[in-house]
């Protein structure tokens, strides 16, 4: 029987990454900060039939994760996928967000994917093998206006996951990279912004119809199981990249530039909305 670790694993697209698995018979082990929502998604995973377990993991904390790699190897004698998926949000321009704000959201986007590859890598080396799935964004890619904190991190979550693919290869340890845009989760419970109508916006991109968690879950399903690299599971999120590569990169500057000064103007107190 397979086995997944999830870091984030209590809740959105953690715990439905979380639910794939168990769905075809993997042993699942969720770990969160949250010990009330692991405990409630456990229940829940172990009702389905689920093989499951549950660790309090703060992935800004390396013993944590280590503790973690140990109790799954004593416990399963190894892991198959680790899939380092917890995150946080923030939003603000650029001389408004604070460097404890840089640091905050660093210290978990960025540095708690690079603690899950860092303590897991020795254990897939001993075991042969084994798969990462790092969790980044569309963010990542395409410039969001008034997200440069989250940006930096999601692109640095890309090209370690890039680095990580060559890197790793000849230890036959696979790496996928998820890049998703918005779609409906909790990200907006810990968001930071000195300007509280951000969290608002952000909201409502969260909320707009399209895929929802459970759908992106399969897609990442689907592409460790091919050994697929990249996943794009949104439509816009696709076409945006292609338009952002093919464009002349000035053009493509004061096209986001341009949609800027309009979010700026229809997001401001008594603005368009």
């Amino acid at each position: 029987m397979k086995r997944v670790f999830v870091t984030g694993g209590a809740s959105g697209l953690g715990r439905a990454l979380a639910e794939r698995y168990a769905a075809d018979g993997w042993r699942v082990c969720i770990a969160d900060v949250h010990d009330a929502r692991g405990a409630e998604t456990l229940a829940a995973l172990r009702n389905s039939g689920a093989e499951a377990e549950f660790v309090h993991c703060d992935v800004t904390r390396e013993e944590d994760l280590i503790a973690a790699r140990d109790f799954v190897e004593a416990r399963w004698g190894g892991v198959d996928v680790v899939i380092n998926n917890a995150g946080v949000a923030g939003a603000g321009a650029i001389d408004a967000v604070t460097i404890d704000d840089w640091k905050w959201i660093i210290d978990i986007n960025l540095l708690g994917v690079v603690r899950g590859c860092r303590v897991f890598t020795p254990l897939f080396k001993r075991q042969g093998g084994g798969h990462f799935v790092n969790v980044a964004s569309m963010a990542g890619f395409m410039d969001v206006p008034m997200m440069s904190s989250y940006n930096a991190t999601k692109a640095a979550v890309i090209s370690l996951s890039e680095t990580m693919q060559v890197e790793l290869a000849e230890w036959k340890i696979g790496v996928t990279v998820v890049c998703p845009s918005f779609f409906k989760t909790n990200l907006t419970d810990s968001f930071r912004s000195p300007e509280p109508r951000l969290r608002d916006i952000t909201q409502r991109l969260l909320d707009r119809p399209g895929p929802s968690a459970a759908d992106v879950a399969e897609d990442v399903f689907r592409a460790v199981h091919k050994g697929g690299f990249y996943v794009l599971p949104h439509a816009e999120g696709r076409r945006a990249l292609l338009t952002k590569r093919l464009l002349p990169r000035a053009l493509w500057a004061r096209m986001l530039a341009k949609q800027t000064r309009a979010f700026t103007r229809d997001n401001r107190p008594g603005g368009g909305g």
